[in-house]
């Protein structure tokens, strides 16, 4: 059975890869299309689609009364995609910043964590706050689509197709089904190995969510469409704090109550994201040493967490 599931990981990260490949391509014939930027598309489509694992597992852990769970898996991803992904697609190739990614995109990352870090700092989240965050979603994305920015940053390779959407849509299909049988095989394979609920939870999972926005950043990258991928990353931690944890809350009865742990990743994760912004800020670009930093950052909070717990 172990070499069963290790083997679906294996075709799991090529479906993702190929899945991935599909869904850069066209999300950047479709950008110039409408005459959105690639960051945009970044931020907005790609980004809500490769969270929707994040979504899944948050919603269904909410819906069991599962606060650490709905709460961890959240935190886990947004430092996972700052620390690893982003990390790991630096190292590959370095990325040019700008203005607007550190000041609209950036500040807007950091207010939303520190908003969540000011709500939980009592170890409940509430329906009304969950609402709060919800709402900074829909007001976020209104502002995004009203600028409507011409695509300047970066010409996609190749004309739009009648067939681009439902490529997107095949490429999304096969991320989704992708990450979320790696999910399952590699809980069982750390269950296997013996690591802890929390072990799993705040490495494996928030790992296996968050494999469709490290398959599609890097190849995205690789393809020379940086913008979609560091947008992918900054919508997806904004849509998993504002809208999945926000809508998680919002459904709830009873306030979200979370382990005296969590509020500590937290701030981590807070602590991440200003460091994070501060490396975007310096130099207008992320230099791939700076990818490396966040990589042994990142691969140092994993050997903490399995090992304390």
């Amino acid at each position: 059975m172990i070499l069963l599931n290790i083997a679906i990981i294996i075709i799991c990260v090529v479906v993702l890869a190929y899945g991935a490949n599909i869904l850069v391509e066209s999300a950047a014939r479709i950008a110039r299309r409408i005459g959105l930027s690639e960051l945009v598309i970044g931020l907005t489509i790609v980004a809500m689609g490769t969270s929707a694992p994040e979504f899944a597992v948050t919603i269904a852990a909410a819906l069991q009364g599962e606060s650490d769970i709905s709460v961890g898996n959240v935190v886990g991803s947004n430092i996972f995609n700052l620390g690893f992904i982003l990390g790991t697609v630096v190292a590959v190739r370095a990325i040019a910043t700008s203005p607007k990614l550190v000041y609209r995109d950036g500040m807007m990352l950091i207010g939303a964590t520190l908003v969540l870090l000011f709500f939980m700092r009592d170890l409940h989240l509430e329906p009304y706050e969950g609402a709060l965050l919800f709402l900074g979603l829909i007001i976020y994305l209104l502002y995004l689509f009203r600028q409507r920015e011409v695509p300047t940053d970066e010409i996609p390779e190749g004309e739009f197709r009648k067939r681009d959407p439902f490529l997107f849509l095949l490429g999304l299909t096969m991320i989704l089904a992708g990450g979320h049988y790696l999910v399952e095989s590699a809980v069982l394979v750390a269950e296997y190995f013996g690591l802890s609920e929390w072990a799993i939870g705040v490495t494996i999972i928030a790992a296996g969510t968050s494999a469709p926005e490290f398959a599609t950043s890097l190849v995205a990258v690789l393809r020379g469409h940086s913008d979609i991928s560091i947008g992918n990353l900054i919508g997806s931690d904004l849509f998993n704090l504002l809208g999945v944890l926000g809508l998680a809350g919002m459904i709830q009865q009873e306030p979200m109550v979370i382990d005296p742990a969590g509020l500590n990743s937290i701030m981590l994760l807070s602590g991440m994201v200003i460091f994070v912004v501060i490396l975007m800020r310096s130099g207008w670009r992320l230099a791939r040493w700076e990818g490396a930093l966040l990589l042994v950052i990142n691969l140092f909070r994993w050997y903490f967490d399995l090992t304390s717990h």
